[in-house]
């Protein structure tokens, strides 16, 4: 589906501009967001669920620093590139698994698991070897980067293009 800027209303709007930062970090973050933007919790739901039908939101979640929530790992698999799809929904019934994707390589299922502490995330990551009948590349971090992408949006700019 594709949206235009003014397929937005000045709520949609406000809910864009306010959260692609400090989402609260309680038991009813939509209700403190309604609070905030004065609307109602279900009515931050349903706008923030169109949105991502309309293509305008892709996530809405916290991102973690992975460093103080536990272990975590980039590890990649080689797949017959026929069976691909199959082998990615076994890799994301696996606990602690929050993504993966497909590359181009040889290596062409690569995903992100996290763990409580690393020898949890090692255990984890050899019974998945057992159920895939693959070897898991590891590929842990060395270092950290922050990517900001939160955006200052031109409302007016995008309504006169």
């Amino acid at each position: 589906m594709h949206c235009h800027s003014h397929d937005l209303d000045s709520l949609d709007r406000r809910l864009i501009d306010c959260y692609q930062r400090n989402l609260p970090v309680c038991s009813r973050p939509f209700l403190a967001m309604a609070a905030r933007l004065d609307t109602t919790e279900e009515q931050v739901i349903v706008r923030l669920q169109r949105l991502q039908e309309l293509g305008v939101l892709s996530r809405v979640g916290p991102v973690f620093d992975h460093a103080l929530a536990g272990a975590s790992l980039l590890a990649a698999v080689a797949v017959p590139e026929d069976q691909r799809d199959a082998f990615a929904e076994l890799i994301n019934q696996a606990p602690g698994v929050n993504h993966n994707y497909a590359r181009e390589h040889y290596y062409n299922l690569w995903f992100v698991m996290t763990a409580a502490e690393e020898k949890s995330l090692v255990e984890a990551l050899k019974r998945l070897e057992a159920i895939l009948d693959r070897k898991i590349l590891r590929l842990p971090m060395l270092e950290s980067f922050h990517i900001d992408l939160a955006f200052t949006i031109p409302w007016t700019e995008l309504e006169e293009a």
